[in-house]
């Protein structure tokens, strides 16, 4: 590992953004599903883990809203990153993960080298997957995040809107739930750290940096950028210290098969869950 040269990819802050959304997704995972099937064993089992329903409930609501606050911390966050006196060349750069038109040509050339009608696409710093994997947080985060709200307080909610609304709500938070955990825990998973190249895991947001020689293969564009601007050699940096790298390795798989299980009980249970 030591004899690999790495190059930095994500700062401190964004390591720290990532953990964060981690441990927060999976908690509300836990708790939202055990509360979610609490009329089964297995439900009932959850939430005790908690001390019981209102437990479950009052962990789910406290993350809940720490995860607004969280989103709101990282909308600042990258707000404070863009260069407004030229904004327009800031959120277009090759570094900024707004979509572009290269992402979706890039798309079409993934399309069809996977069925062998063309040759693989070279990418720069951020792939089309990666976007989107950003910013579907941007769609998700508001609609739990205002039906949460809603929910948590029902009686006031009912003083400003209709009853039949927080049904409504009922509805939208179970469901974008429900597919923001099949996507990361199937989508996420697999194309973060077991496809080819990246399994046993994508050490990228973990250590901060990358191994060179591989992301020449993924991302030719962005490594071939950097040596043109000269930043390529002040981007190497030391790999991380073999506890670390266990660290990060045990916590990855704990979180790994924590979202497994969970895709397991969705499937094992799908009949057992209530939308309304």
């Amino acid at each position: 590992m030591s004899d690999q040269v790495r190059i930095i990819r994500f700062k401190v802050a964004d390591r720290v953004f990532h953990v964060f959304i981690m441990v927060t997704f999976l908690i509300q995972s836990v708790t939202g599903m055990g509360r979610l099937l609490y009329h089964t064993n297995w439900g009932k089992a959850v939430v005790g883990i908690f001390g019981g329903y209102e437990g479950a409930s009052t962990v789910h609501n406290t993350v809940g809203i720490l995860m607004i606050i969280g989103f709101v911390i990282h909308i600042i966050y990258i707000l404070a990153k863009v260069e407004w006196k030229s904004w327009r060349k800031s959120l277009l750069d090759a570094d900024s993960l707004v979509p572009r038109p290269a992402d979706a040509v890039q798309f079409g050339q993934q399309i069809r080298w996977f069925f062998g009608l063309g040759p693989r696409p070279s990418f720069d710093r951020w792939t089309y997957w990666e976007k989107f994997d950003y910013w579907a947080v941007f769609w998700g985060m508001p609609l739990l995040g205002i039906s949460g709200v809603l929910l948590m307080y029902p009686l006031a909610a009912s003083r400003i809107m209709p009853g039949w609304v927080l049904n409504v709500m009922v509805l939208f938070h179970r469901a974008e739930a429900l597919l923001a955990m099949l996507y990361i825990f199937i989508i996420h998973f697999t194309i973060g750290h077991l496809r080819r190249g990246m399994f046993p895991m994508n050490e990228g947001m973990f250590a901060g940096s990358v191994e060179l020689e591989k992301e020449k293969e993924e991302k030719a564009l962005w490594i071939a950028r950097l040596q043109e601007e000269g930043r390529l050699e002040q981007a190497k940096v030391l790999g991380p210290a073999p506890w670390y790298r266990t660290a990060y390795f045990i916590f990855g798989y704990t979180a790994l098969a924590v979202g497994l299980y969970l895709l397991l009980i969705i499937i094992v249970y799908r009949n057992y869950i209530e939308w309304h």
